[in-house]
């Protein structure tokens, strides 16, 4: 197996952890995030990676949850902030869990895609990276996420909010799979 087809299992492995996830949360709440209006759910991505810098630098969790639950929090949001962009928030559930996991699945292979994509020009490079870069870069797409939805999605020359998701949920699986070492 060559290093692609390393990263391609491992990336598919850690999606399939999350799917696991969402499809339980799916089966207990429904698709209640249907709700969440785009700044709404942006800041819920934000509180996750800030809990990830923040248990970074305290190296010490008082509610004993660590950074892998957030890091696949951030997988499964950032899925749903597609599934969001797609179809529009909305005012009460409308969405069964058969069509929500049909849209999960979706956009987790078209995040693969991307992350082969990028993976073959930058070279792997992402395994030279520190877990905390991904969690400061997972920040930094947060932060013009929110300055896309100021903006009311009207930039110049700047990659949409979709391509933030997508960066978010591939930074975030590069940390599950630094993390499994």
């Amino acid at each position: 197996m060559d290093k692609f087809e390393k990263t391609n299992a491992q990336f598919e492995a850690a999606i399939a952890e999350c799917r696991d996830i969402f499809s339980k949360k799916l089966h207990d709440y429904g698709a209640s995030w249907r709700i969440l209006r785009p700044s709404s759910l942006t800041d819920q991505l934000f509180i996750k990676a800030k809990r990830i810098r923040s248990l970074e630098i305290k190296q010490e969790s008082l509610v004993g949850e660590g950074i892998r639950p957030e890091f696949m929090a951030l997988i499964n949001y950032g899925i749903v902030g597609l599934i969001q962009l797609e179809k529009g928030f909305a005012d009460c559930v409308d969405m069964n869990v058969d069509e929500a996991m049909t849209l999960y699945n979706h956009y987790a292979k078209e995040a693969l895609e991307l992350m082969k994509r990028k993976n073959h020009d930058y070279d792997e490079a992402w395994r030279d990276m520190r877990v905390s870069s991904y969690t400061d870069l997972i920040l930094t797409k947060i932060e013009r996420i929110k300055e896309i939805e100021d903006l009311g999605g009207a930039t110049l020359v700047s990659e949409g909010i979709d391509a933030n998701y997508m960066d978010i949920i591939n930074y975030a699986v590069f940390g599950l799979i630094k993390l499994e070492k």
